[in-house]
């Protein structure tokens, strides 16, 4: 009996030192945590928007030839199968800076519900990624009643621009792309991949590669959590502060920025926010507008020629549409202020991660972009006493 149980013990035991071997290796790039920055907050999971139930993303990553560096993200709120129930979920956004685009906002804001998947591409493919997603729709379930699928007929699409690293005058992104990224989302219990991803493929923020990046955070006074997705395209070298430190000033003395990309104040960003909080609609505005408080913690300034737009959604279920009135509980709002705490946090911490784990590219006109190097990073954190030991 004591055999029996001591081969038992040593199974489950093997078998978790497997599952974590899996993980680790599932997740092949490091992120900011792994170098040692002292972000604030306690982290999911995942440390990712998956530790929010029920979020699920896919990607279609595009990289072929010497020019073409794009791809398309696709979240869904509550997951693939519940997507064709037309179940809508509390949401709203926010714009820091309008020079971009999310498609649908208008009825978001009137409606206060979010009723499809959310797309992020390039800003040339804004047009077939939104006729893509009806068209995915429709292909999956052509018994659909007309009235779920007006619910699915103001999709969400955002968008960066690529046109550095990519071809973009050549609208590479393509229907089958769509379905590619619709197709391939998963949920918590899978890896989030960063950098060099998706609609972030071919991304810049601060002069250096970056791109899809994500972060979570456990509100423990509320029981709840919030859990971002960015695409970052944005900043000046010089801006860049990373736990505080003028990261972006330091790299300028100790290395040459061999990148061609114009040091200038250009580029977007789009964050998405997913919380389990049960907040009403404009509850969910104050918290998309507190991604801009994340944003200027690393230096953003929402600049002229930026589109950062912010949108958030609570997963929690809205009551049934049969009574012509309803009833939902809602956190009051002198209690969010540890939601918006969190929201700050995971914005901070996901533009880091889409930093760190993207890689050097050469792409459209043979221009290189390089990865923030970690050995510099980590380097300048010692300097000034920031960085956690390792």
């Amino acid at each position: 009996m004591f055999s029996i149980v001591m081969n038992i013990t040593q199974l489950l035991i093997l078998f978790c030192i497997f599952y974590q071997v899996s993980y680790v290796k599932s997740r092949t790039k490091p992120r900011g945590r792994d170098l040692g920055i002292p972000f604030t907050g306690v982290p999911g999971k995942s440390n990712s928007i998956f530790d929010v139930n029920g979020v699920e993303v896919g990607f279609s990553t595009i990289i072929e030839g010497d020019s073409i560096r794009t791809g398309v993200t696709a979240i869904f709120p509550r997951g693939v199968d519940k997507a064709f129930q037309n179940l809508p979920c509390f949401s709203n956004w926010f714009s820091l800076n309008g020079n971009g685009e999310m498609t649908g906002i208008h009825w978001l804001t009137e409606s206060g519900y979010l009723t499809t998947p959310i797309l992020i591409t390039n800003t040339n493919s804004v047009g077939i990624c939104h006729d893509s997603l009806l068209k995915w729709f429709l292909k999956k379930n052509d018994s659909i009643s007309m009235d779920n699928f007006l619910g699915m007929s103001l999709p969400i699409v955002a968008e960066t621009w690529d046109g550095y690293l990519n071809d973009i005058n050549g609208f590479h992104v393509k229907e089958e792309h769509v379905f590619e990224a619709l197709d391939s989302a998963k949920g918590f219990g899978s890896v989030v991949r960063e950098g060099n991803i998706g609609g972030g493929t071919g991304m810049i923020s601060f002069s250096f590669k970056a791109g899809t990046g994500t972060s979570s955070r456990i509100v423990e006074m509320l029981n709840y959590t919030v859990g971002v997705l960015v695409q970052s395209n944005f900043g000046r070298t010089k801006q860049l502060i990373i736990a505080g430190v003028p990261v972006g000033e330091e790299l300028l003395k100790i290395e040459e920025n061999n990148t061609n990309v114009p040091d200038k104040d250009s580029g977007s960003i789009i964050v998405i926010v997913a919380t389990d909080a049960p907040l009403l609609p404009q509850q969910l505005k104050r918290l998309a507008t507190r991604v801009s408080l994340g944003v200027g913690k690393l230096g953003g300034i929402g600049a002229d020629s930026s589109g950062d737009i912010y949108l958030a959604f609570s997963t929690v279920d809205i009551p049934n549409k049969t009574s012509t009135t309803q009833q939902t509980e809602f956190l009051s709002n002198q209690h969010m202020n540890p939601l918006f705490e969190g929201t700050i946090q995971c914005v901070e911490e996901a533009i880091v991660n889409s930093m760190i784990a993207a890689e050097t590219m050469t792409g459209y006109n043979g221009l290189t972009v390089e990865a923030i190097s970690h050995e510099n990073l980590i380097k300048i954190l010692k300097k000034y006493n920031r960085l956690n030991d390792q």
